[in-house]
């Protein structure tokens, strides 16, 4: 994506874009209400990066942390970190691992799962989305099984590079292949509400609003 791409999704809200992915007959491209962003005055967009891991209560710490830091040595820059761990006992995000990846130049997280550290990761501007705060990390519990693959979150597919859309509202996933066209859809939806706005301000009847704008 190009910074200038980037920068126009991030003027778009998700209910909109929500509204367009619905209107072109898409399904199942609403993320869960339990996962939610620790900073909702942020608006969190990109290409997902994907991570599905499994519990192995069995699993050495030595083991874990070694997995853990690779999987941070490989997130790319300009992609959300997104996982499905699989368990919401375990933060999947916290203070180093956030340093790591703002560091890198990733975007943001979105986690079925748990934070912690999270006065640290507010502090940094890391933009955070998860299920709940835990202190209790991977270490000897949690490994990763493979990274870009698709992953499912309730019935929600998202496949690597896939892009990701949330705000205060919650969270949308945008099937790679129409990114352009969901992008273009929003901008001009967004002008058309702006008139619908400034008609009810100025006392038109909704109703009427609606009929001559075709959207409410």
């Amino acid at each position: 994506m190009t910074d200038t791409r980037l920068a126009q999704y991030r003027s778009c809200y998700t209910s909109v874009i929500h509204d367009i992915l619905r209107g072109m007959g898409r399904r199942n491209f609403t993320l869960p209400p339990r996962i939610r962003p620790l900073q909702p005055e942020m608006t969190l967009c990109g290409p997902a990066w994907t991570i599905e891991g499994r519990v192995d209560e069995s699993a050495d710490p030595h083991e874990t942390l070694l997995a853990w830091t690779g999987l941070l040595s490989k997130a790319p820059a300009g992609h959300i970190w997104t996982t499905q761990p699989h368990t919401h006992a375990i933060a999947q995000m916290g203070e180093l691992s956030a340093e790591t990846l703002h560091r890198k130049g990733v975007l943001g997280c979105v986690v079925d799962g748990g934070l912690r550290d999270t006065h640290f990761i507010l502090d940094l501007g890391f933009p955070a989305w998860g299920t709940h705060n835990t202190p209790r990390d991977v270490v000897g519990f949690w490994l990763p099984k493979a990274h870009e693959v698709d992953i499912m979150i309730d019935d929600v597919l998202i496949r690597p590079g896939d892009w990701l859309h949330g705000d205060r509202d919650g969270m949308v996933r945008i099937p790679a292949e129409i990114v352009d066209e969901v992008l273009e859809a929003s901008l001009t939806a967004m002008q058309t509400e702006s008139k619908v706005r400034k008609a009810i301000l100025e006392g038109v009847d909704p109703q009427e609003a609606y009929l001559n704008y075709g959207k409410f």
